[in-house]
């Protein structure tokens, strides 16, 4: 059922892009600022920076220091004194990655704003700010690229998430902006919104996942919210499985809590394509593979256990997007490592078990966990 259902995504992502092939990015230069918030990102805070005060699209860049506790402040510092006029130091007490966000939002000058993560690379030389911009241009209020992986100098996790991530998120988002009508999220590491609406709407810290709040409230108000996968840029990955379980805690309470919080939209176009069917696929899944492996320990050989978790079909689906991502981040090895992403689906199944079906009944979130960010790991 979830191959067959991949299938009829890739295919009408796939008609989409071909119609949508031809249309071009902005060629206006310098006329987005961007906003980055940093909360203890000394290790790839200047990598970042430098990569969007390099962008031919982007005009100021404010760098918003959210209270960090390590060097951060000071790099930050150092930076805006090379770049006078470029770069915009700002300080705050910690107050939450919304927060840091908004009094960023203060000080930009544009029509348009590009909000983006410190531990995120936006390749300098690449167009991909410039088609958000062009988007914005059509008439959309706030428009998503694709968060892929940082993959140099990553380790085996971040390679085999890698390995089917960017394909992926094309896949569902643009069959989720054709059918129902915008796209699912726009990730906190790729967005480019109109400036007076982000600044009328604005961004809530309510949750864990600011991000995914903010574009259900923008698809609530009726808001045109579009995805461009001309867009591509590249967040670190965690390198551990600690800090995977905590990361995906905080997307999967996160969401669950959303449900909570947006429930006039699980019945509207919107949400029956784009919020129902990621959870009811969660339900289904659960399902079936405590069906499948109980079956199998109480009458058959356990050898043929793999065979739920690689059935073939499934295999030559995943190895397809695998050869996709090997393309574009020029790593062969990716091929090799795609069927080993199904321990991405049962980590999200396990942590929906341990804990997102009670953020989903109580709406409550723990605290936000940070990954490990690392100075050597660059798009």
């Amino acid at each position: 059922m979830k191959t067959l259902l991949f299938i009829v995504m890739a295919l009408a992502a796939g008609l989409y892009l071909w119609r949508c092939h031809r249309r071009r990015p902005s060629s206006n230069y310098r006329a987005v600022d961007a906003i980055v918030p940093a909360y203890n990102e000394e290790p790839c805070l200047r990598a970042t920076l430098l990569a969007l005060l390099h962008n031919l699209t982007i005009d100021r860049v404010i760098c918003v220091n959210d209270g960090s506790t390590d060097g951060t402040a000071a790099l930050l510092d150092r930076m805006a004194a090379d770049w006078p006029g470029r770069l915009i130091a700002v300080h705050q007490a910690n107050g939450g990655k919304g927060s840091a966000l908004m009094n960023g939002l203060r000080l930009v000058r544009t029509e348009a704003v590009f909000l983006t993560d410190a531990d995120t690379i936006v390749p300098s030389k690449s167009d991909g700010v410039a088609y958000l911009l062009a988007e914005i241009e059509r008439g959309a209020h706030a428009v998503g690229g694709i968060p892929s992986s940082a993959l140099g100098g990553a380790g085996l996790l971040p390679r085999i998430r890698a390995s089917v991530k960017l394909p992926m998120i094309a896949i569902k988002r643009t069959f989720q902006q054709l059918a129902g009508g915008a796209p699912f999220i726009i990730s906190g590491a790729c967005g480019m919104f109109r400036t007076d609406v982000l600044r009328l709407v604005g961004m809530s810290d309510r949750t864990k996942v600011e991000d995914l709040d903010l574009t259900w409230t923008l698809v609530a108000r009726g808001y045109r919210v579009r995805h461009v996968n001309r867009c591509i840029v590249y967040p670190q990955e965690c390198e551990t499985v600690a800090d995977e379980w905590r990361r995906w805690k905080r997307w999967i309470v996160g969401y669950a809590v959303c449900m909570r919080l947006h429930r006039r939209l699980l019945l509207t176009r919107f949400g029956l394509v784009s919020i129902l069917p990621m959870f009811l696929l969660v339900l289904y899944g659960i399902a079936a593979y405590s069906a499948h492996i109980g079956a199998l320990a109480v009458s058959g050989p356990l050898a043929h256990i793999p065979l739920v978790f690689f059935p073939l079909l499934w295999v030559c689906a995943v190895l397809g997007v695998g050869l996709v991502s090997a393309i574009h981040h020029r790593r062969a090895e990716l091929i090799l490592l795609s069927p080993l992403a199904v321990l991405y689906v049962l980590l999200s199944y396990a942590v929906w078990m341990a804990h997102g079906f009670t953020g989903l009944v109580t709406g409550r979130e723990g605290t936000r966990d940070k990954p490990t960010r690392y100075a050597h790991v660059v798009g």
